[in-house]
This record gives structure tokens, C-alpha cells and sequence, in this order.
């Protein structure tokens, strides 16, 4: 594996680790600040809405510095901020750190992704974009356990600062084993923006928000539902995080593969597909410990397919301006955990059981499926008249 990729990977598994961790610690976080476990869950929405917000106006505003250069001032504030949710006081303060927890999220992996690209042996560009994010993997393999477990037998205080450690080791990293590369070549941002005026764009915006809101609407509810409807206990969640997490290491492996190969939007279709079948079968077999399991695995598998071959399909779908398209595509997957968890949450509000969100999810995986589709048919009607 190439250093550049390595220091990359770095990277991606400080931004998992905190993204996804928190869904594993609700409980704890739930009990230390007094609150409910869907109010709980806004930790989880107001990150990505910094996701949201942070990916494209970074990208914009800092296009021509250097990649290194700009990796590297991304995870200073990646681990500033998480220090800031480590010593946050109280409730409000900690929705506010986590909002800005989430700016670099997305111009990292937006960035990241070209940079990746640009590196990579010919042939192998998708490849080399799952290598980067086999640190979300990787996350939830090793780093998520962890802080779970951690921040379950000690505080969760100790598993952000863990975190914001892995950042300052991430910076380094960049610093000696990234090839200095030249910024992207860019004309201005006002013809970044002419990204946004074409149809495409918004369909594959809207089918990574609503079809990726699915795996959220699970993942942001899996550690109640595994202690109160399962009875697991709730130590035993950081090992199920780590089934989780090989899961995502083998689908994010097996989507790059496939992203080489085939075209991005019949992979991305068929796992959405899959993902909505998972969703559903969650759903009916969460009072079994041993199918619990094995959903846990398949369905975070499925999850991590369709993260290469959607960020290839946006850097081919946006010539001239690849550094925001990627970064918009973070954006939309973190719309996705928004939507995703306020979704999911809903039902548990009005009182229905906590299997409830995986249903809610298995209709947004659906949903985007379905835009795919509409995707599809407009690439070829383009295609056709010209």
C-alpha cells in the first residue's frame, strides 16, 4: 500500500471513529446528560448537518491550497473541535462541538477522494478511494469498539479525546507520506457552481441522502435496540460494533472492486435494494440473538458497497470541479444520517418499539433506489441526444 494512502486512511478512521461512535455510547451519553435517547440522537444529526454545512463552503473557500497543505489544516480543526466535545459542560455545549466537529468531515474524504485518485495506478482510482475510506471501516472494526468500551467503563469524555489524538498522528502522517501534489486546476467558483445546474447533480444528491438515510435510520438506534429488544447486554455492544465493523471492511473492499469494473449506478442500485430486503429482515428478527448477529454483519456489509462506486460516479459526473462534487457527495451522505436519525426517531417518540426505525430505513433505502432508476434513464436520454 502507498504511504499517501496510508496517511489518508489515518484520516478516515478519526473522522469514523467519532461519526459512528456515538451511536454505540447513547445509552451512556443518554444516562451521563440526563436526556432521552432521541434526544440523545441529535448528537448524531447536528454532526452531519456540520458535515452538511463545513463540506462544500471549505472546499470552495479553500480550492487553491494545496492538497497536503489543506488536508493537513482539516484535521487540526477535526481535532480541535473534538477536544472541545471532550470538555463540553453540558448538553448545549456539546450539540455545538459536535456541529463543529462535523466541518472538516466532508472536504477531507472530498478532497481526499481526488487526491487518492491522482495517486492511484491506472485502472485502480476506485480502489485506492476505498483504501482512504477502509479508515470509516476500519473504524468501526477497531476504533468504535474501543471507544465504546471506553467510553462505557470510564467516560465518554476519554474516547473523544482517543479521537482527537488520532488526528494529531493523521497530520504527521500527511506531513512526511503524502505527495506534495499541485492544487487542482480551477477556473473560478463561479463555474465550480455550475455543478449545481445540472439535473444529474441533484439526482444523485437526492438518491445518496434518502438511500444512505436508511443505513442511518439503523445505525443510529442499533445499540437500544440490541440491549432492550435483543438482551444483549450493554457491554456486549462494543464486540457487536466490531462484527459491524468487519462488515464494513469486506463491503468497502468488495464496492471498489466492483466500481472498477462495472458502472458505479448498477452497483449502487443493487445494494440499495439489498440494503432495504437487510432493513427489513432486521426488523423481524430482532428478538433472536443469533439472526441479530448475522444481520448486523450482512447489513453493515451492505452499507459500505456503494461507498466507492458513488464517489467515482461524482468525480466523472463533474469535470472541472471533482473537489466540490466529492465534497458534496460527503455532504449528502451526511444528510442521510440526519435524515436517517430524525426519521428513525419518530417512531420511537409516538411510542412504537425500537426495531421501528429499521422499517423507516428499509423505505429510504428503497426510495433512493428508485431515484437511481430515474438516474439512470436521464444518463441515457442525454446521452441519446447528443
Amino acid at each position: 500500500m502507498k504511504k499517501g494512502l496510508l496517511a489518508l486512511l489515518f484520516g478516515g478512521l478519526g473522522i469514523g471513529i467519532t461519526e459512528f461512535v456515538i451511536a454505540g455510547l447513547l445509552p451512556d451519553l443518554a444516562k451521563a446528560l440526563a436526556i432521552s435517547i432521541p434526544q440523545a440522537g441529535n448528537l448524531i444529526s447536528v454532526y452531519a448537518l456540520g458535515v452538511v454545512v463545513g463540506a462544500p463552503l471549505l472546499v470552495l473557500v479553500a480550492g487553491k491550497i494545496a492538497p497536503r497543505k489543506l488536508l493537513i489544516i482539516l484535521m487540526a480543526l477535526f481535532t480541535l473541535f473534538n477536544v472541545l466535545v471532550a470538555i463540553a459542560p453540558n448538553y448545549t455545549t456539546l450539540l455545538i462541538a459536535r456541529f463543529l466537529s462535523g466541518l472538516p468531515h466532508g472536504a477531507y474524504f472530498g478532497v481526499g477522494s481526488v487526491v487518492a485518485s491522482r495517486i492511484a495506478d491506472k485502472g485502480k482510482q476506485s480502489q485506492a478511494i476505498a483504501t482512504m475510506f477502509a479508515g470509516l471501516t476500519f473504524a468501526n472494526l477497531l476504533g468504535v469498539p474501543l471507544g465504546t468500551y471506553i467510553g462505557h467503563h470510564t467516560s465518554w469524555r476519554y474516547t473523544f479525546l482517543m479521537i482527537a489524538l488520532i488526528g494529531v498522528i493523521t497530520m504527521i502522517s500527511l506531513r512526511y507520506w503524502l505527495p506534495d501534489l499541485q492544487p487542482a486546476k480551477r477556473q473560478s467558483i463561479k463555474n465550480d457552481l455550475k455543478f449545481f445546474k445540472h439535473a444529474s447533480s441533484w439526482l444523485i444528491v437526492a438518491f445518496i441522502a434518502i438511500g444512505n438515510g436508511g443505513v442511518f435510520a439503523w445505525a443510529s438506534y442499533i445499540a437500544p435496540m440490541l440491549i432492550h429488544m435483543t438482551s444483549f447486554s450493554a457491554g456486549s455492544i462494543s464486540y457487536i460494533m466490531a462484527l459491524a465493523g468487519m462488515g464494513m471492511v469486506i463491503g468497502n473492499f468488495i464496492g471498489g472492486k466492483l466500481a472498477d469494473k462495472f458502472l458505479p449506478t448498477n452497483t449502487i442500485f443493487l445494494f440499495l435494494l439489498l440494503m432495504s430486503l437487510s432493513l427489513i429482515t432486521v426488523h423481524f428478527v430482532a428478538y433472536n440473538k443469533i439472526l441479530s448477529l448475522i444481520m448486523t454483519f450482512f447489513t453493515a456489509m451492505i452499507s459500505f458497497t456503494i461507498a466507492a462506486p458513488i464517489q467515482m460516479l461524482m468525480i466523472r459526473s463533474s469535470k472541472g470541479a471533482e473537489l466540490l462534487a466529492a465534497s458534496v457527495s460527503q455532504a449528502s451522505f451526511n444528510i442521510g444520517n440526519a435524515l436517517g436519525a430524525f426519521l428513525g426517531g419518530i417512531p420511537l417518540i409516538f411510542g412504537y418499539a425500537l426495531n421501528s426505525p429499521q422499517l423507516v430505513g428499509a423505505a429510504l433505502a428503497f426510495s433512493g433506489a428508485m431515484i437511481v432508476v430515474i438516474l439512470k434513464w436521464h444518463i441515457a436520454k442525454n446521452k441519446a441526444q447528443d
